[in-house]
């Protein structure tokens, strides 16, 4: 794994140990930020990386010009390797040890321009992340969020809260959801 564009770029980043955590290639990578720096500017942006495993995504964003990102997963290992990710490339950002519905709810009255979702395959947690995404309305105006997916998993129903692009790669689907404009 590496850092792909911007300020960080060729940087390496440590890679969790084990099959726990599902790292998101480089080659998802590089395709998840090319279509969003078509869709948006990552100069100035807050982030929030849920369910950061190695903080990979986040990190990205802040290379690529993002001031603000949070990070956050309900496992130990997790927490440590972004904070080594972090440390390693350089990058200050707050880093949490929660679970995403905890984090969600006090996170409330903080928006973010992107938020990177990449929770665990097979989890089914997907509608609820939704749900507690608009309750706590932490997405910006024309903030995107990011779904990483198994292609065996269906998109959650979100009515019509977000337009929706979804691309396939092999055995994993990457979906883009923006707010509708009102």
């Amino acid at each position: 794994m590496r850092v792909i564009a911007g300020k960080y770029k060729g940087k390496k980043l440590f890679s969790p140990q084990g099959n726990d955590v599902r790292p998101t290639t480089d080659r998802i990578k590089e395709t998840v930020f090319n279509i969003l720096t078509s869709k948006s500017d990552f100069e100035g942006a807050t982030v929030l990386d849920l369910f950061s495993g190695s903080g990979a995504l986040g990190i990205e964003a802040l290379s690529r010009g993002a001031t603000t990102a949070v990070f956050v997963d309900k496992s130990r290992d997790s927490i440590e390797l972004t904070k080594l990710n972090l440390a390693h490339v350089g990058a200050e950002a707050e880093v949490y040890f929660a679970d995403f519905r905890v984090a969600l709810r006090k996170l409330s009255g903080r928006q973010f321009d992107f938020i990177f979702l990449d929770p665990p395959y097979f989890g089914k947690n997907e509608q609820t992340i939704f749900d507690l995404i608009q309750r706590y309305d932490i997405l910006t105006q024309n903030g995107i969020i990011f779904l990483e997916h198994s292609t065996t998993i269906d998109l959650p129903e979100t009515g019509e809260r977000y337009i929706i692009d979804n691309r396939v790669c092999g055995k994993t689907t990457i979906s883009f959801l923006q707010r509708r404009e009102i």
